[in-house]
């Protein structure tokens, strides 16, 4: 994908900043772990940037499916496509 123009977003609870603050203009893959773990080391390593979505409370993990709506309405959200 990098070879290709596309950045690698991985969203891991060991990222460096929260999806919310990251731009997701341009082409862009996403790329999410296990509920408990998150991703792989070689994966976050291949990553180019790494966010993570803010817990509060007792909840430490998100289904994953979860995850994903969340991230994606941010995704849709910069890029104005109607959300």
């Amino acid at each position: 994908l990098k070879g290709v123009g596309v950045r690698v977003i991985g969203v891991d609870p060991q990222g460096d900043r929260s999806y919310a603050a990251e731009s997701y203009r341009g082409p862009v893959a996403l790329v999410f772990g296990s509920e408990g773990r998150g991703l792989r080391r070689l994966t976050r390593e291949r990553c180019d940037d790494l966010v993570t979505i803010p817990m509060r409370g007792r909840i430490d993990s998100l289904n994953v499916s979860v995850a994903v709506g969340i991230v994606l309405f941010e995704v849709l959200r910069q890029r104005g496509d109607g959300v």
